[in-house]
């Protein structure tokens, strides 16, 4: 629990600010701007505009043994 003192010492160290792109200028963030207090708008992306969060599910452990999908029997009994 160091103590910086400025939020300048952090950034002589490389950290950039945590601010959320809601509360940025649209020239800032692409969830930034709108009137008043104001909902992202869209998925949630970096300030790059790549996608950012929980987007994809992580690789199930048993992907890796399945080589050959199983063929659907058109005509199946139900």
């Amino acid at each position: 629990n160091i103590r910086w003192g400025k939020a300048g010492r952090m950034r002589w160290k490389g950290w950039r600010p945590s601010v959320r792109g809601v509360v940025m200028n649209p020239v800032d963030h692409p969830h930034g701007g709108g009137e008043g207090k104001t909902s992202g708008g869209r998925h949630p992306v970096s300030p790059w505009g790549q996608k950012e969060g929980r987007t994809r599910r992580p690789k199930r452990y048993s992907d890796d043994m399945i080589v050959r999908r199983r063929r659907a029997n058109k005509n199946k009994k139900r």
